[in-house]
């Protein structure tokens, strides 16, 4: 039975190689990622997927500025290649969505596929003055208000808003040296 809730601290690992499995290396290079670069998911919206102990989903919503608009920026929406097509990015979809509006936010984006996205009430005309930190395919930039006209007017380049992620001990913020060699 498929369980949907929000992620655990201990799933980082098991989420990133789903990750990797479901979208592959390239998924770094994409224009949201540097929206969510040493950030935090926004609070409670960084939901799983298991069945059993198993992680088979996965979904993040992170905080930024649209045109000077507070909204909530979308992804990725994961699920292990083995479970697609069985509903499960649907599910999960919803339930990020419905825990969104519920905390108060008032609008989401993302960049995905437009006849995906499009059923769950995401539209093009939303983002036509929004930009992002980088190349993105305007057919792919979509948004969904949950408050009409959350983004009348917004206009400019996406920002990050979230809350920073406690810097790793391995990873760009460090660097790495070699061991002390103490004299025999």
């Amino acid at each position: 039975m498929i369980v949907i809730g929000a992620e655990a601290p201990a799933e980082a690992g098991a989420r990133e190689l789903l990750l990797d499995r479901a979208m592959g290396p390239d998924r770094f290079l994409k224009s949201s990622e540097r929206l969510r670069e040493g950030r935090l998911p926004a609070a409670g919206l960084a939901l799983a997927a298991r069945d059993g102990d198993a992680l088979v989903g996965t979904v993040r919503l992170w905080n930024v500025a649209a045109g000077g608009r507070d909204a909530l920026l979308l992804g990725p929406l994961a699920v292990a290649p083995e479970r697609q097509s069985e509903g499960l990015g649907s599910k999960l979809m919803r339930a990020a969505l419905n825990r969104a509006a519920v905390l108060g936010h008032k609008a989401v984006i993302l960049v995905g596929d437009a006849d995906y996205y499009s059923r769950f009430g995401f539209s093009v005309a939303l983002t036509t003055r929004l930009l992002m930190p980088g190349p993105v395919d305007r057919r792919r930039f979509m948004a969904l208000e949950f408050a009409e006209g959350a983004l009348l007017g917004a206009a400019g380049m996406l920002v990050p808003t979230g809350d920073f992620a406690t810097p790793s001990l391995v990873g760009p913020d460090f660097e790495v040296l070699e061991p002390l060699r103490l004299a025999a």
